[in-house]
């Protein structure tokens, strides 16, 4: 399955680089931990706008997702630990360089074919 280029349109995507220790206002630990992530990339492949009959069959009857990213490079970088920025753009703070926009998609699943690969992602509350 190939994907055409008029159909394809832009996202973003980051995957986790490490982790560190949260901690309060105070600088005191939480006793959580805080993943890091890499700083978002732009990528292009064709999204579709809802689940549909055929799709849902791709990964089970157990797994549910709002949206299904498809491209025909089977190297693309993103992983299951992956966020995404589908509907929103990541914006950054002018000082600080960090994202301050949060990922609206998590990646759920991923079906890797010959010529395709398959993403399910779902959406997530900004908080």
């Amino acid at each position: 399955m190939r994907c055409l280029k008029r159909n394809k349109v832009s996202f973003y995507y980051a995957n986790i680089i490490g982790s560190e220790e949260a901690t309060d206002e105070n600088g005191y630990k939480t006793g959580e931990t805080r993943l890091i992530y890499d700083k978002p990339k732009e990528l292009t492949a064709n999204i579709s706008v809802a689940q549909g009959e055929v799709v849902f069959q791709l990964f089970g009857g157990n797994e549910s997702y709002d949206k299904i990213i498809v491209s025909d490079d089977v190297n693309i970088p993103i992983n299951e630990y992956s966020v995404l920025w589908i509907d929103t753009v990541p914006l950054f703070d002018e000082i600080s360089k960090e994202v301050i926009t949060p990922n609206d998609y998590i990646v759920k699943k991923i079906a890797r074919s010959l010529n395709s690969i398959s993403i399910a992602v779902s959406r997530v509350n900004a908080s």
